[in-house]
């Protein structure tokens, strides 16, 4: 089997690709990756000792260089990690994010189908459903309208609904997964909770948006991981599935978990203006993937977050 990672040296795009180097000897992984601030170029050095890998740098959105490396690759699966991610940067730079996170997308579905690849999964945001009153207990099915409320989660909409269609019409095999905030080892320093242990390593202030009431539901990197490899080996063509390990946490709490793990004081939160769009809370369902997959998460929440600390305080 041979698997293309397009964004492989993202955050999730390097956890994922360690599972699959250490899961699948016999494979055959191929990343393509722009190489942009978010990259871990570091890791490309330890990914290049297996001869079961190969790099190619390019953009997702050029076409032709796209179709050169399908051309000589021929590929099984594809797994789209390639997104611009940051809420605040899409306020600023819409461009660039439609360009990548959409035309990228129309890009590989077109190769994959033109390339007889097996199956094509996109990494997608549980963003997409829009957020819910602090109060409110519902959680989000796949089913459920979507209602993005700012550039970036707007253009995974878009991407996710271009690769339905395409499904339907032309028979591309085609899965969706939805995942909840990610946090773990080579998270780029602009994310939270690599912000928040960053900082207070550093005795520096720790910036809160508004009164840091915001809730996340987080997931460990490598339960992602195991869901994506799940999904993409077992579950159903043209299905989405949201993906959570059911770990809801209010920001400022969060950020004092942290903060009391790594025996720092309080006094280094500082509050901060909000963002003039700033979802409230964040919940998905998954009924689906757990009845239909077996998935469960393996890793205890504050273990994970241990974890996580210890990685950045390494480095």
């Amino acid at each position: 089997m041979k698997i293309l990672i397009t964004g492989g040296l993202g955050f999730i795009g390097v956890n994922f690709t360690k599972f699959f180097l250490g899961k699948y000897k016999n494979d055959k992984l191929v990343i393509i990756d722009k190489l942009t601030y978010a990259a871990n170029k570091k890791m490309l050095e330890e990914f290049k000792n297996f001869s079961a890998f190969t790099f190619f740098k390019g953009d997702i959105a050029d076409f032709s260089f796209l179709e050169r490396v399908f051309r000589k690759e021929k590929f099984d699966y594809v797994v789209n990690f390639a997104a611009e991610t940051s809420v605040d940067k899409s306020f600023m730079d819409e461009t660039t994010f439609f360009k990548t996170n959409v035309l990228g997308t129309i890009n590989l579905a077109t190769l994959c189908l033109k390339y007889n690849v097996k199956r094509l999964h996109q990494v997608s945001t549980d963003e997409v459903y829009g957020d819910l009153d602090l109060n409110d207990n519902h959680q989000f099915k796949e089913t459920d309208p979507l209602n993005p409320k700012n550039p970036y989660a707007l253009s995974k909409v878009q991407a996710e609904e271009f690769l339905i269609m395409y499904h339907k019409v032309h028979g591309l095999d085609v899965t969706i997964s939805r995942s909840t905030n990610n946090f773990g080892k080579y998270q780029a320093s602009d994310k939270l909770i690599p912000l928040v242990i960053n900082r207070a390593l550093n005795n520096m202030e720790i910036p809160v948006f508004g009164n840091g009431k915001h809730v996340r539901d987080w997931i460990y990197v490598l339960d992602h991981c195991k869901a994506i490899d799940l999904i993409l080996k077992n579950g159903k063509s043209g299905e989405v599935y949201n993906v959570s390990s059911h770990e809801p946490h209010q920001n400022i709490e969060l950020v004092k978990f942290i903060l009391q793990k790594m025996r720092k004081k309080e006094s280094l939160i500082k509050f901060v203006e909000d963002r003039k769009i700033h979802d409230r809370k964040y919940s998905v369902d998954t009924t689906k993937i757990e009845k239909e997959l077996g998935y469960r998460h393996d890793y205890d929440f504050e273990y994970a977050i241990d974890i996580t600390i210890d990685y950045y305080r390494g480095r």
